[in-house]
Order: structure tokens, then C-alpha cells, then sequence
């Protein structure tokens, strides 16, 4: 007996890190290409958002046409900056293959759902440094091969007041906590952060882009408080909540529930008969596998 548990107890070790490996492997396919998935659909759900705000901006305005205006010109304040989680307006880098929707804020939240806008930063299109931060290997990844900008090449930005047409003037690496790239400018411009390299958080990848001519409207109104960007790093807001504690929680526990489910089938209905099992409770696992991976990618730390 003795040797049997002998031989039975490291293979029952082996086979939970061989689970464990393959817990892993999945969450790694997860961030590559299941936050990707995520992400795809929660900017089809902005890109109809962004459509219904543009025709409740035009019924607003009766159909009137704004000239092209000075981007020189001093601006006014105005219009007041779209909630958390609104979207913003789309961005459009052609040599770089972007198409995106950008979201107000730089939460965990907002760039799962695609690049998002520095709170406490102008708006795109108004005088001063609009930034906007975006993900470089999951969730998307918008800003992939952002690296490969040059001087000269053209970025597209279309807001509630039109589309505004920039051209890249510089590109740089800064520590995360450098937020001086973040400062006002005296001149319209839009700043780009991500992370660098690829697959790490050490530093961050900047490029700057000016702008060259509002094409359908006049500069927008400032939508934000004077004063310094509320940020202590470029990047991520880091704050979590107890409602991230509880999703995940919540999905470690379906997950453990599912686990169970199977065990126990296999022990009680024999080898062939519990892959009937396995197969009708498959498709629970991997829901509770895909958002228990979600819950625990947003407890991890901030990274671009």
C-alpha cells in the first residue's frame, strides 16, 4: 500500500502543475488574443455611441455649417469634456493601421476599451497638449507598432467639432513617472504614450503630432480645467475597488465550481461516460475561465 501511495502521490503533484501550466498558458492566450476579442466588441458599442452623440450634436445645431477657424487663435471654454468611458471621437493613423474609437479616461476600464484620453488634458482640436494613451500588446493593442511613426506622417482625430488633421513633429522615450510630456503646449498638439518595449512596462514609447488644419470646424472650446494634468505617471490609473475584489471573487469561485462539477462526475459515472460531462459542462468553464482571467487582468498591475 505504502509504495502505491508512494507512486500515487507524485503523479497526483504532477498532474496539478501540469493544470496549473496550463491555467497559465490559457491566461497568457487570454492577454494576447482574448482581451483582443473583448475589446473588438466594446468598440463596436462606442463607435454607435460616438454615431448617436454625432446626431444629437447636429439635430443641436440645426444643420448650421462652421467655417474653418485659426488653430492659432486663442480658445474659449465651453462645451464640457464627455464622462469616463464616453467616447471622445475617433483616431485614425493610417500608417500604422489605426482605426480606433477613443475613450474619455486612462483607468484599467477605459483602455480595455480602447485608447484613452489624459483627464485634465485638452481635448483634441483645442489649443494646448491633448494626450491620449494606449495599449501596445493586449486589449487591442492600437499603439503596436506605434514606433514606427515618422516625422511628416499624418494622424486623424474626429470629434463632436469635426476632424482635425495632425502630422508627427517627434518621438521619444521617457520613464512612466516623467509626466512633464503631459504639459500644456503653447501650440495645438497631440501627444501619444504607450508602452516600451513590447511586452514590458519599464518605460514609455511618446509621440508628439501638431496640428495642421481643423478641416470641417473651428477649434474646439477648452473642456477642461486649467491646470496641470492629474496624473503621477504616463499611463494606467492603478486604483482598484471593492467591486474588482468581488468579480474576481465571483469568478474564482464559478471556476472552482466547475472544477468540482467535473471531478465529481468523473469519479461517479467512470472514464467514458464522464466525458459526456466534460463536454456539457465545457462551455461553462470556459465563460467562467474568460472572465475569471478578466477579473484577475485587472487586479494586475497597471501596464500599457
Amino acid at each position: 500500500m505504502s509504495g502505491e501511495r508512494g507512486v500515487g502521490y507524485p503523479g497526483r503533484v504532477g498532474r496539478v502543475l501540469l493544470a496549473m501550466a496550463a491555467v497559465v498558458g490559457l491566461f497568457v492566450a487570454y492577454q494576447l488574443w482574448g482581451t483582443g476579442l473583448a475589446q473588438s466588441h466594446q468598440q463596436e458599442a462606442l463607435r454607435r455611441q460616438f454615431a448617436d452623440a454625432v446626431r444629437a450634436h447636429q439635430d443641436s445645431e440645426h444643420g448650421a455649417v462652421h467655417p474653418p477657424g485659426d488653430s492659432s487663435s486663442p480658445v474659449s471654454s465651453g462645451e464640457r469634456a464627455p464622462a469616463v468611458g464616453r467616447p471622445v471621437g475617433t483616431l485614425v493613423i493610417p500608417e500604422i493601421g489605426v482605426d480606433q474609437v477613443v475613450v474619455q479616461g486612462t483607468g484599467t476600464a477605459q483602455l480595455a476599451a480602447g485608447p484613452g484620453h489624459y483627464p485634465g488634458t485638452p481635448l483634441p482640436g483645442q489649443a494646448g497638449n491633448a494626450a491620449i494613451a494606449g495599449h501596445r500588446t493586449t486589449h487591442g493593442r492600437p499603439f503596436y507598432n506605434l514606433q514606427n511613426l515618422a516625422p511628416g506622417d499624418p494622424l486623424t482625430v474626429t470629434t463632436l467639432e469635426g476632424t482635425f488633421r495632425y502630422s508627427v513633429v517627434r518621438s521619444e522615450v521617457v520613464a512612466p513617472t516623467d509626466i512633464a510630456v503631459l504639459d500644456p503646449s503653447p501650440v495645438p498638439e497631440l501627444t501619444l504614450t504607450t508602452c516600451t518595449p513590447r511586452f514590458s512596462a519599464a518605460q514609455r514609447l511618446v509621440v508628439v503630432a501638431r496640428l495642421v488644419a481643423p478641416s470641417t470646424a473651428a477649434p474646439v472650446p477648452a473642456t477642461v480645467p486649467v491646470g496641470p494634468p492629474p496624473a503621477t505617471q504616463v499611463g494606467p490609473d492603478p486604483v482598484r475597488d471593492a467591486t474588482d475584489w468581488f468579480w474576481l471573487a465571483l469568478w474564482a469561485l464559478a471556476c472552482a465550481a466547475v472544477a468540482v462539477t467535473v471531478r465529481v462526475a468523473w469519479r461517479r459515472m467512470g472514464r467514458r461516460r464522464a466525458w459526456l460531462a466534460v463536454v456539457v459542462v465545457a462551455p461553462a468553464a470556459v465563460v467562467a475561465l474568460f472572465f475569471f482571467f478578466g477579473a484577475v487582468n485587472a487586479m494586475l498591475p497597471p501596464s500599457l
